[in-house]
């Protein structure tokens, strides 16, 4: 709901008291545009929406409706453990993520009791004072109370890509006023450019602006590639179990068998075939996966995210801070001619001084040089950097004398000079020269020298104004004095040669995205080990169109003077060609191409947009550790993958064979009791899969979601399944000569034992003697099975239908159990070798 004015009020001076703010909090909500979690409760019973869980508790009507109240009784107790399994598990591990989360949340700097601190963005409240500066994301929606060259952009509310100024309101704004074109007011979601203010906050959460353009229009994000995949694997199971079924019931109404067992046994085959564990199984092992990553230093936001890292087959990112070491120095300030100049570097400070945007590292490589003293200049106003201009001005004033001072890079200030310095006046002030095609062959000379000795530069210029100007456009960067450059070094790191070479083993092609000149790009690459195969500049990019740019960029490793568009350009094109694209960057300009990746990196030092666009943060801005994240991701996929090829595969061939042979036996293959129990014990046998090794070759390549991967395989190693479950049924009908009730018993067994210990078989592509299985699951395995062979001699046995087996039944199911696991052995590694010749890995 929204305020009033009194409601909002507090003191600029001293915010609101805690008290205050709590009693607001308790009142309005968090400020979140989407709802907390849901209770525990809610979470529980929402469980018990599942179709199939709703299937079973039907069964479990009907059977205590016709009298059956031991069935009803064991199907309710089964479906409660289940549903008591999935939760419990799904829950430590949503709240293990959250816990990460938290770590990287937005928090936001206000002013509260009188005193300034940072609190979680999701406490504020109206009337809260908060501070911005640039890089910030606007929290809330607020009022401007007091701005300094503060320019916001506020594209994501009404798509203008431009930054507007904004400025202090003149008359308190109204809290249910939303007007976006507001010269006094600021919306939750926009960024800032450059610049600081002081606000007073209106609304927040969901009635803010974008809040109630979210309700609205209520949109899921896009799914990702994991989702994609996970959905159509759901739909193929689907697919799969209906055709079963419903062939299964026709059979057993056609062979005249009593029609409640039949539609038992169609239910419990149909709990049988879906792998209703596999949320549970993926929301764990993503979490774990989260934890694991958070422990090499890479906090996940998007839990999905961890899959698309271990795709990942792209890697593009700035070389600052990851190939050099982001300890940039001013080793050099040179005129026009080359020479060492104190004027220029004096220029660089008065600029760098007075502006009021996000102080880059080379602003602060200049502010480093105390030693000048520019005191005695008053500031009157600046012209903030953009990424089109790619330039800063600011106006100046010091005894009468007026500057408008140019800072930049070295093409877009010459761009907009007619003048350079040519020594000095016998006054002492600089003389200017025409700036002829001669002398801007000679400064691109000196850049190109510069530029190859790895060093990055900027240039300086300015012009005189007349005493009465006192503000400062984008015009008036014209005829401007060319004063001369800044050379800078950031030296390569150390830990980038062996960082590259891991990545590159491991699949990942290293491009470099940068607004760097191409040869101080081109020296850091050499120096880092990174050979370069082509380049692209920023200007070559602009002049292609999307089809040519997609043609290019495989070739091309190193992009120049890119700007933010430019930058979403190329992986945009790269996605295009098929690969998955992780982009790492940390500043306002990298929000964008953070958007567009599939895996959006940033660093804990990053700026707040960047944070916020980014699914994971890296908590120290390096290769290496990246590289750790990238094996995290490809062993949660690993093991995720393991489940599924278990369900489509052994479990698969089980309920197949169990379909089929209603065709040909007197009687149901299995109680739907028991095909209910055999389900559930193999599941739990499954839950330690998220703690299992994953082998070094798996984490060798980059691993992606593949339906066709996963139908071959099922078609592959199922019917091996079968084969065994038929050579089953003939041992019990025609050796043994078993009545009814000990072929259940029988098959019970034997079914449970081969798609139980065939695991460790499918969970690696190598040897299964030599990759071992993680304790627990071992354990947990060999005790199901253990547990399904003694079952018949516990007082359990007849009432699931159970009676004792020979003990030569138990000499044929090992050696039947050996056979099989062997056999599945050879038919999976020709499987492996086959697919691998015709699915060779794709090269960037």
């Amino acid at each position: 709901m929204d305020e009033t004015a009194d409601a909002i009020s507090s003191s600029p001076a001293t915010g609101l008291t805690s008290s205050e703010a709590a009693a607001r909090l308790e009142r309005l909500g968090p400020n979140m545009l989407k709802p907390g979690r849901r209770s525990i409760l809610r979470q529980f019973l929402m469980r018990f929406g599942n179709p199939l869980v709703i299937v079973l508790l039907a069964a479990c009507v009907i059977s205590a409706a016709t009298g059956d109240a031991t069935s009803a009784a064991l199907i309710a107790v089964m479906v409660l453990l289940s549903v008591i399994l999935d939760f419990v598990q799904e829950y430590r591990a949503g709240q293990a993520a959250e816990q990460l989360s938290r770590q990287v949340a937005l928090t936001a700097s206000v002013l509260r009791d009188g005193v300034r601190r940072d609190i979680p963005a999701e406490q504020l409240v109206p009337g809260d004072i908060v501070f911005l500066s640039a890089g910030d994301l606007v929290p809330a929606d607020a009022q401007v109370l007091a701005a300094r060259d503060f320019f916001v952009n506020q594209a994501l509310l009404t798509g203008e890509a431009f930054p507007v100024e904004r400025h202090a309101a003149v008359a308190p704004v109204a809290a249910d006023g939303i007007d976006t074109d507001s010269d006094g007011q600021v919306f939750m979601g926009s960024t800032v450019v450059s610049g600081s203010a002081q606000l007073q906050v209106l609304r927040t959460g969901k009635t803010t602006a974008i809040g109630r353009i979210a309700q609205a229009l209520e949109k899921p994000p896009p799914p990702t590639a994991f989702e994609v995949g996970t959905r159509r694997f759901g739909l193929l199971i689907m697919r799969l179990t209906l055709l079963l079924v419903l062939f299964t019931f026709l059979v057993n109404v056609a062979f005249q068998r009593p029609l409640l067992e039949a539609f038992l046994f169609g239910v419990a085959l149909a709990v049988g075939l879906t792998p209703e564990l596999l949320p549970m199984i993926v929301s764990v092992t993503l979490a774990r996966g989260a934890m694991r990553m958070a422990r090499k230093q890479v906090i996940v936001k998007r839990l999905s995210a961890i899959q698309d890292m271990g795709a990942m087959d792209v890697l593009c990112t700035d070389k600052t801070g990851t190939l050099t070491e982001a300890r940039i120095r001013l080793e050099r300030h040179l005129d026009p001619a080359g020479n060492d100049s104190a004027r220029v570097l004096q220029l660089a400070v008065l600029n760098s001084a007075n502006e009021s945007g996000l102080k880059s590292p080379l602003d602060e490589a200049i502010l480093a040089h105390d030693e000048i003293d520019v005191s005695g200049w008053r500031k009157l106003d600046e012209v903030p950097f953009d990424f089109e201009r790619r330039r800063v001005s600011v106006l100046v004033e010091n005894a009468g004398q007026r500057l408008l001072i140019v800072k930049g890079a070295p093409e877009d200030v010459l761009r907009v000079c007619a003048q350079v310095e040519d020594g000095t006046a016998a006054d002492g002030s600089p003389r200017a020269a025409a700036l002829d095609d001669a002398r801007r062959q000679a400064c691109a000379a000196l850049l190109k020298q510069l530029a190859g000795q790895g060093l990055r530069t900027l240039a300086v210029a300015w012009r005189t104004e007349p005493g009465d100007f006192i503000a400062a456009t984008a015009a008036d960067e014209s005829a401007l004095v060319l004063a001369g450059v800044l050379a800078f070094l950031d030296p390569p790191k150390e830990s980038a040669k062996p960082a590259l070479a891991a990545l590159a083993a491991s699949g990942v092609a290293v491009k470099v995205i940068t607004g760097d000149d191409a040869l101080v790009a081109r020296h850091v690459c050499d120096k880092v080990g990174m050979p370069v195969t082509d380049v692209l500049t920023g200007a070559q990019i602009e002049a292609m169109n999307d089809d040519a740019l997609r043609a290019r960029v495989a070739e091309v490793n190193l992009f120049a003077r890119a700007n933010p568009q430019q930058k979403t350009r190329v992986l945009l094109a790269l996605k295009a060609r098929g690969h998955v694209v992780g982009y790492l960057g940390d500043g306002i300009n990298d929000a964008p191409s953070l958007h567009a990746a599939d895996v959006g990196i940033s660093v804990e030092g990053g700026v707040d947009v960047a944070r916020q666009a980014a699914a994971m943060i890296l908590l120290r801005p390096d290769l290496n550790v990246l590289h750790d994240g990238i094996l995290e991701g490809r062993r949660t996929f690993g093991n995720v993958m393991k489940y599924i090829m278990m369900a489509t595969s052994s479990n698969f061939g089980n309920m197949f064979s169990m379909a089929a042979a209603t065709l040909f036996l007197p009687f149901l293959p299995m109680l739907p009791l028991q095909v209910l129990l055999n389900n559930f014990l193999y599941d739990l046998s499954e839950t330690p899969l998220p703690l299992d090794n994953v082998d070094d070759g798996d984490l060798a390549r980059p691993r992606r979601w593949d339906m066709a991967f996963i139908r071959d395989f099922m078609a592959t190693i199922g019917p091996i399944s079968s084969l065994f479950d038929f050579l089953t049924f003939y041992v019990l009908l025609k050796v043994l000569e078993a009545g009814e009730r000990e072929f259940h018993t029988g098959w019970f067994v034997e079914s449970l034992a081969t798609q139980v210990l065939v695991v460790f078989v499918i969970r690696t592509r190598g040897n299964p003697l030599k990759s071992r299985p993680h304790p627990l699951l071992a354990a947990t395995s060999l005790g199901i099975v253990a547990f399904a062979t003694l079952l018949p001699y516990t007082p359990l046995a007849g009432m699931l239908g159970f009676v004792p087996l020979p003990p030569e039944f138990f000499v044929i199911l090992t050696a039947m159990v050996a056979a099989y696991l062997l056999l599945v052995e050879l038919v999976k590694r020709w499987f492996f070798r086959r697919w691998e010749r015709r699915h060779p890995p794709m090269t960037a």
